[in-house]
């Protein structure tokens, strides 16, 4: 089947968060979280080294809800259930449709680590993949010195695949760098 003929919601609910793809006027309030946690998030995101205006994050959130719509990539907005707190963001990226498979990236903000939200958010992403996109195959890969985004496939039940050694460059100091791979099934 034509991904584009997929029936899927927009957004759904886990016990504590509304997760959705992006709409027009999420530009900056995507941006003010991660200039709040670029800090956190620079060390491990290439894109959190420079932030771009605001025009920007608006264009690129439009830009992600057509690539939504249009089954390409499902970039999701996290957002405290019942409220437009938004305290992170994740995704579905790189489909492959001729399995299907999905990468799942997340990251969360700052004042928001240690309540479980993203391992909440990538279990609900997970069964949303599973169940509407008929994924066969998730992938979660992290910088192997990034312990915490480790330990969040490991608590999510991605099995660890192994480590791609001295494959890429930081992005901040040039040196070589090594990437854990975790994957999950379909139950």
């Amino acid at each position: 089947m034509n991904p584009i003929l997929k029936q899927m919601p927009y957004s759904f609910d886990t016990d504590r968060l509304t997760i959705r793809g992006p709409l027009p006027g999420d530009g900056v309030r995507v941006r003010t979280a991660v200039l709040e946690s670029q800090a956190a998030l620079k060390p491990w995101m290439p894109w959190a080294v420079e932030i771009p205006s605001e025009e920007s994050y608006e264009i690129r959130v439009r830009e992600g809800e057509l690539n939504y719509l249009g089954r390409k990539d499902f970039w999701l907005l996290l957002f405290l259930k019942d409220s437009d707190t938004l305290i992170g963001s994740s995704g579905l990226h790189n489909a492959n449709w001729d399995v299907p498979s999905f990468e799942i990236g997340y990251w969360l903000h700052s004042s928001h680590t240690g309540h479980g939200y993203i391992t909440e958010a990538v279990n609900g992403i997970c069964q949303f993949a599973f169940h509407h996109l008929e994924a066969q195959r998730l992938l979660i890969r992290c910088d192997s010195e990034n312990e915490r985004s480790a330990a969040v496939a490991r608590r999510c039940g991605f099995m660890f695949e192994g480590t791609h050694r001295h494959d890429s460059r930081d992005h901040l100091s040039n040196a070589l760098a090594s990437t854990h791979y975790f994957s999950k099934l379909p139950p």
